[in-house]
């Protein structure tokens, strides 16, 4: 190569890396003279339909990334102006575009909101949400989704939706809060995740992370095409909640139409039914002591219903099958199906219902039928093989039903003490108090055996024979029952034998 070649290179270099240099020194300035404060707001506001206020000067920052720091930011509705803005973030901080600076144009691929506040509201169906926004680019998208979605539901055409550039949003350390009397109530705190979406007709996934209830929480979200999804149509969809009361995953296709439906595989599993339902803040029977809990199903939920099929269950490691159908009327949920176990502990299963027995060390046990006024229950179980308390059953055929202050758990059919017994429990809410049945009919019974799961083995006959007991009293608490219940008992033995039979203290 001559040398003039070589110094027409040189000088070639030489002038490209004193453009690059002038371009990049000359950022800042372009920054601050057209990337303005105003503009940013705009093109925010363009995309998310808010009205968007920076109350702090941008600071611009190129190196390493060319971005701009934000601050006291507000996104808020159009329409409302005095109501609080429905995002706040004490900083914004915008990764730009440099090449698009330099042509005077805001071009975002990553927004990272610092220490935001989210304000929700509770909506018709109990969810907490913030408010929608009247316009703007994704709201537009996805009216366009939604009328491709309504020219084809089964197949629409995924080539018209639009295809703008998005980006990823990044939360740190924020908060979620709803107003009451006035106030700002936290429900979520030491929010952080972020949402991918790198255009409108591509994929989408979400992560996040915080505290609520006092608990850790962690949530992921997918799905392959989100436009469809929000537009109404059904697009596949994975989401995942963990913490640790409780864990809950489902893996299959969604639609958020008005006729909204999800259809696929949900796995939930909780160390501590109790936990759960003291966290979640149910009211059911906080006092019970009920052990693990995991359930995997096939799933088909849509508006107002539930379907759970091929369900496995397993309540204290005792495994079962079955089928459940939960309902969403007016009035209450509607819970009804049938479960099989192998094993079951049929007193561990109860008092998800009512305290069966006084807490520990808490005095005598406060009959609690409050769950009558959540749901209503219908659930039949069958179990090889059961447990209640100190009894062995075997073959158990048994009921569930809660409705209108009404409660009811009946053993219709089970094998003990080499005979057969049925049992009923009914707890009924009158106005002047809970008033409640003990029913119990042993039949062809080793009075033996019977006597001492009973504890009344001075009491009852060793031989075969009938027992029948039934009780009825107030139900205020359980020592209540049993000092001031009515009823009647009779029992039929054939030849055997009293041990050590106290007459004055069996008629006490």
């Amino acid at each position: 190569m001559s040398s003039p070649l070589i110094r027409r290179g040189i000088w070639a270099i030489g002038v490209a890396v004193l453009v690059i240099a002038l371009a990049v020194a000359a950022l800042p300035l372009v920054a601050s003279t057209r990337i303005v404060r105003d503009r940013i707001a705009w093109e925010m506001s363009a995309w998310s339909g808010f009205r968007v206020t920076i109350d702090g000067a941008p600071r611009i920052e190129v190196w390493p990334n060319f971005r701009a720091i934000l601050t006291d930011v507000t996104l808020s509705q159009w329409t409302e102006g005095d109501a609080p803005p429905v995002i706040e973030a004490e900083r914004v901080e915008v990764n730009l575009s440099a090449m698009a600076a330099l042509r005077g144009d805001v071009v975002f691929s990553t927004a990272r909101l610092v220490r935001p506040t989210i304000r929700v509201q509770r909506a018709a169906h109990g969810l907490f949400l913030p408010a929608l926004p009247s316009g703007g680019r994704i709201t537009r998208s996805i009216d366009i989704a939604r009328a491709v979605v309504s020219a084809n539901p089964a197949k629409p055409d995924l080539g018209k939706l639009p295809a703008d550039p998005f980006g990823t949003v990044e939360f740190r350390n924020g908060r979620v809060v709803t107003s009451v009397d006035g106030k700002d109530a936290e429900i979520l705190s030491s929010l952080s995740g972020q949402a991918n979406w790198a255009a409108m007709n591509s994929n989408a996934t979400l992560s996040a992370t915080g505290i609520w209830r006092g608990e850790s929480v962690a949530v992921d979200a997918a799905s392959s095409n989100p436009l469809v999804l929000f537009g109404g149509g059904a697009a596949p969809m994975t989401l995942s909640f963990k913490a640790a009361p409780a864990s809950f995953s489902f893996d299959g296709v969604a639609s958020m139409s008005e006729n909204a439906y999800f259809d696929g595989k949900a796995k939930f599993a909780a160390p501590s039914l109790r936990r759960v339902l003291e966290w979640s803040r149910a009211g059911i029977a906080p006092g019970a002591a009920i052990g693990s809990v995991s359930v995997s199903s096939k799933v088909t939920a849509t508006s107002g219903r539930i379907k759970f099929e091929n369900t496995e269950i397993a309540l204290d490691d005792n495994p079962g099958m079955g089928a459940l159908d939960f309902s969403f009327g007016e009035a209450r949920p509607v819970i009804a199906g049938t479960l099989a176990f192998e094993t079951l502990d049929l007193r561990s299963f109860l008092s998800a219902f009512t305290p069966l027995a006084p807490t520990d060390g808490a005095g005598p046990g406060e009959v609690d039928i409050s769950v009558a006024d959540r749901i209503d229950l219908d659930l039949r179980l069958s179990a090889a093989q059961a447990t209640a308390g100190a009894i062995q059953l075997a073959d158990v055929a048994a009921a569930a039903q809660v409705k209108n202050g009404l409660a009811v758990f009946d053993i219709s059919d089970a094998s003990a003490f080499g005979g057969n017994i049925q049992s009923s429990l009914r707890f009924d809410r009158k106005p002047g108090g809970t008033q409640v049945e003990i029913r119990l009919l042993a039949s062809d019974i080793d009075g033996g055996a019977f006597g001492t799961a009973a504890g009344m083995s001075r009491l009852v006959p060793i031989g075969t024979g009938t027992v029948s007991v039934i009780l009825k009293g107030p139900g205020r608490t359980w020592d209540s029952i049993f000092e001031n219940a009515d009823g009647s008992v009779s029992a039929k033995f054939g030849q055997g034998a009293l041990s050590r039979f106290n007459l004055p203290a069996f008629l006490k």
